[in-house]
This record gives structure tokens, sequence and C-alpha cells, in this order.
């Protein structure tokens, strides 16, 4: 999404829910949703065909850690 349309959807949907959005907060949210943009660019990008089925549930794993047992890898 452009910024403008990020403004116009942000807009849109603020004055759809009767939200206010503080002018303070406005660039904050807008930045947010150019990042959750982003996530869907990533995620919109994965070639899934018809047979693919989504998982029953998720289930997290340990993040992995350097071989010298310091921070996360």
């Amino acid at each position: 999404m452009t910024p403008a349309q990020i403004e116009t959807y942000v807009d849109a949907a603020a004055s759809a829910l009767d939200l206010p959005l503080d002018p303070a907060h406005r660039a904050g949210v807008l930045r947010y949703f150019a990042l959750a943009a982003q996530f869907a660019d990533v995620v919109q990008a994965v070639d899934l065909d018809a047979s693919t089925e989504p998982a029953m549930a998720f289930v997290p794993v340990a993040p992995l850690r350097h071989a010298d047992g310091g921070g996360l890898a």
C-alpha cells in the first residue's frame, strides 16, 4: 500500500468504527499500518496451491541459540 492508501484506509476505518483518532497518535497509527502492510506483502508472496491446508494447531518452538550459548540466532 502507498502512504496515501494507508492514510485513506486509516481515516475510513476510524470513521466507520466511530473511533476518534487523536492527532498526537496519528503518525504512529500510520507507521503501524505501513508495517502491517509490509507483513501482508510477505505472506501474500507465498505461493499456495489448492491442496494447501491450514495447520490444525499452532505449536510454537523454542528460539534457536548461537552455538556458543549466547543470544538468539
